[in-house]
Formats: structure tokens, C-alpha cells, sequence
């Protein structure tokens, strides 16, 4: 077809319907197609990246004919008229930041994104994000499959247990040290980072043949928490996880924080990596192509100290700006109600 492409085949590929590339035309937010010499529509390859672009960036912003700015000034303007006639403090105020903390304070169950941005977790500027991992909070995983346990080697903070058969002298539960050895009583330090299971367990095996006869040793870990990863931003359940393997796809990892929420730009998150000398690796992953058109390319391996951020919507943005806010005008609104109503 000489490099022509239909709008079945353009929306195909971005993953829409033609009605919607049809209706993107008629709002002006895409060229129109071109024409041949019959009238029908068709486009080129360039034409069919500017699409894709468009759709990847501002089309989750335009709903219904009223764009993300008509969104945003009706939104504030009725929230400032209901502020004004409250007499609520106006964002930017410093009554307004000390009444934020106040309420934040006050919350019995705070939202966790909120509290992951209050707290300075995620800095996100138009040039950057700036990640500060001590302030994400731990999230326990579910245990782990036999498969996973058998392949994850020992690092500091691992707690194993390990059972010697008739002698429960050398039984006991064990913390890794820092410099990766247990204190293994009647022995003295055992080196074990970077073992697993099994090869600890034989290790122990020839250790302990020293003193009794054919040592049938067990051993078991208790707890991960050497190796961690960290999915940020627009998921239900952001956090630090514990690993229980040497590695974790994108799609495991997304799934253990509970799926990106509604706010979720997915087409535009980031791996983080960091290596050797102290700056990050960032690797681009579209969540979107892997959770729901089964891209498995999009499905990479996450190694310890790794970070997926899940970045959020301009609309997600400005929802997270005004919605202490409205928080607020519905507090003051339902006292005010409450009011009148014990005073008649």
C-alpha cells in the first residue's frame, strides 16, 4: 500500500477504536487524515506517531468536549466561591498549610498517597523526580513459593532457622549480620550471604560433621528483608517490598501494590536502577501494553534496590491540589449543617 495505512490499521495499533480517531479529528486535536484521489482516509507512518503521541500524553485529559483547563477553572472557581462564602482559608495561604497539617494530624486513616507526598517521599518537578526511599513505607508481602525460597540467597537482616536431628544444642533461630555471617553458637561466625537455602544447609552439614556423627541439619528461612524493591506513585498500595527471590517482573511487582489506580499515567512509568557510580539507570515501561494487551516485553526483571514510579495524570495532579480543599469546604459544610440543625 506504499506506506499508506488505514484508520482500522492506526487504531489497531494504538489500541482505540476509529470512532475515537474520528472524534479526536473533529475536536481539532489531531490533523485530519489525509485523501486520496477517491476521498478515502489514510495516513502515513509519521501521521500515525503523531497520533500515538497524543494519545500517550493529553488525550486522558479531554472527556466529553471539555478540556483538562475548562475542568480545572470550573473546579476551582466553584470551590473558591464556596471557600469565600465560608470563610475557608485559600490554597497558597498559611492559614490553609497549618489547617492541611491540622487535618492531617487529625485523620484517623489517612490516605496513603497523600501521606507518601506530605511526607516527601516523591518531588516530582518538569525535569525530574526525586526519590527519598527512607520515607517509603514498608509493605509485608504473602509467602513465598517453594520455587522462589529455593533460589534466594541469604543477605543482611534474613532470619533463618535452623533444626540439627538430636541436637537441639545447635538449634536455633539466626539473624544475618551486616557483614553477612550468623553467630552460630558453639562454632563462631559462619559466613553465609549470598548462599542459598540448600548450600547453607550443606555448609552446615560439613561444619557440624566436625563434632557429631552424620548431622542431618534442616534449614529454614523465617524472614526477607535483604532484599527490597519499591513501587511508588499512582498504585493502591505504594511501598518498600520484601523480595523473596533474587529478582521480580514489573507485572508481579504492580500486581503486589495492588494495580495502578485511576490516576495512573501506565504508558509512562519508569524503572529506576541503581548502579556503581551513584546516578540511576531510568528504563521507560508501559504498564498499560503489559496489564491489559498482554505485551510481555514490557515485562522486565526488577533486581533489589529497584524502583517503579507510576507517575500520575495532569487531571490526577490537579485532583491531588485541590482535594484537601474540598476535603475541607465538605468538613466546614457538614458542621455548618450539623449546626443548624441542633439549633432548631
Amino acid at each position: 500500500m506504499n506506506g499508506r495505512l488505514t484508520i482500522t490499521e492506526v487504531a489497531k495499533y494504538i489500541g482505540v477504536t476509529p470512532r475515537t480517531i474520528m472524534r479526536w479529528e473533529k475536536m481539532g486535536k489531531i490533523k485530519r487524515s489525509r485523501r486520496d484521489w477517491r476521498g478515502w482516509r489514510f495516513y502515513l507512518k509519521e501521521d500515525m506517531e503523531d497520533i500515538r503521541k497524543f494519545y500517550e500524553s493529553s488525550y486522558e485529559y479531554v472527556e466529553r468536549g471539555n478540556t483538562l483547563m475548562d475542568l480545572t477553572k470550573s473546579t476551582i472557581a466553584t470551590i473558591l466561591v464556596l471557600a469565600t462564602a465560608l470563610s475557608l482559608p485559600i490554597i497558597g495561604s498559611p492559614a490553609y498549610a497549618q489547617g492541611s497539617v491540622a487535618q492531617s494530624a487529625q485523620s484517623d486513616v489517612p490516605d496513603t498517597q497523600v501521606s507518601m507526598a506530605r511526607s516527601g517521599a516523591v518531588t516530582e518537578t518538569k525535569t525530574s523526580v526525586d526519590l527519598d526511599l527512607s520515607k517509603v513505607p514498608a509493605v509485608m508481602q504473602p509467602p513465598a513459593t517453594v520455587s522462589e525460597a529455593s533460589k534466594y540467597t541469604l543477605g543482611p537482616d534474613d532470619v533463618i532457622e535452623i533444626d540439627v536431628r538430636r541436637h537441639p544444642e545447635f538449634t536455633g533461630k539466626y539473624t544475618v549480620t551486616a557483614e553477612g555471617k550468623i553467630e552460630y553458637k558453639f562454632i563462631g561466625d559462619v559466613l553465609v550471604e549470598g548462599l542459598t537455602k540448600a548450600q547453607l544447609q550443606e555448609r552446615l552439614t560439613n561444619i557440624l560433621a566436625e563434632y557429631i556423627i552424620e548431622p542431618e541439619v534442616n534449614v529454614q528461612i523465617v524472614e526477607y528483608l535483604s532484599k527490597v524493591y519499591y513501587v511508588i506513585g499512582e498504585v493502591n498500595r505504594p511501598g518498600k517490598f520484601y523480595m523473596k527471590g533474587n529478582t521480580i517482573t514489573v507485572r508481579e511487582a504492580v500486581v503486589q501494590a495492588s494495580l495502578p489506580n485511576q490516576a495512573a499515567a501506565t504508558r509512562k512509568c519508569r524503572l529506576v536502577t541503581p548502579n556503581a557510580k551513584g546516578t540511576n539507570n531510568v528504563v521507560y515501561v508501559n504498564v498499560y501494553e503489559l496489564l491489559y494487551a498482554g505485551n510481555l516485553k514490557c515485562n522486565l526483571d526488577m533486581k533489589p534496590g529497584d524502583v517503579l514510579y507510576v507517575p500520575s495524570t495532569v487531571i490526577g495532579k490537579v485532583i491531588q491540589v485541590i482535594r484537601p480543599v474540598t476535603d475541607t469546604v465538605s468538613s466546614a459544610a457538614g458542621s455548618a449543617a450539623a449546626g443548624a440543625a441542633l439549633a432548631m
